[in-house]
């Protein structure tokens, strides 16, 4: 059974096995937390995302999950999610976000990875709702996660109160 958690913290700071970066399509950093994670982790990230094997010189469609090295962060891995820029809610948004999550816990598992921090993928510069994308984030990962029974701990890092009074609230912790 999974643990679930919520905290309010640098997601580059945290020793888990992976941290889920909301990256851009590039991979090759921006801005938030995909900024924050690039800087963190050091040259070598931006490297090896450049030269990711996938065939789209290191392209991550929206809803899609790659992983890299961790470089100088102290997790093991990276996994690059990018969510989608919220439209209104009439273009595929949830869908596209509730991949992000299940493509990401997947990748994780699939890589022998047990826990996993998660950023609040879309709700900064994306401009999803805070309160749509943490239900999307809670039912999607509880759902992948009691399917798969090999994640034991997921950790959702807010960098604001208001998402993490909205997770510690859906989590009823």
């Amino acid at each position: 059974m999974t643990n679930f958690s919520v905290i309010q913290e640098d997601i580059t700071s945290l020793n888990v096995d992976a941290i889920v970066n909301a990256a851009n399509s590039s991979l090759l950093g921006g801005g938030g937390v995909d900024g924050a994670i690039h800087r963190a982790a050091g040259i070598g990230l931006l490297e090896e995302c450049r030269r990711l094997p996938d065939g789209q010189q290191g392209r991550c469609p929206t809803g899609e999950a790659r992983i890299t090295g961790a470089y100088n962060l102290p997790c093991k891995k990276i996994i690059h999610t990018v969510g989608p820029v919220w439209h209104g809610g009439k273009y595929g948004e949830a869908a596209l976000l509730a991949s992000c999550y299940k493509n990401s816990i997947e990748l994780a598992a699939k890589n022998g990875l047990s826990s996993i921090a998660f950023p609040n993928i879309s709700t900064g510069v994306f401009g999803y709702p805070k309160e749509e994308a943490a239900k999307i984030a809670v039912k999607t990962s509880s759902e992948v996660c009691a399917c798969l029974n090999k994640i034991e701990k997921i950790i959702f890092v807010c960098f604001d109160l208001l998402n993490y009074k909205l997770y510690k609230e859906l989590l009823s912790i």
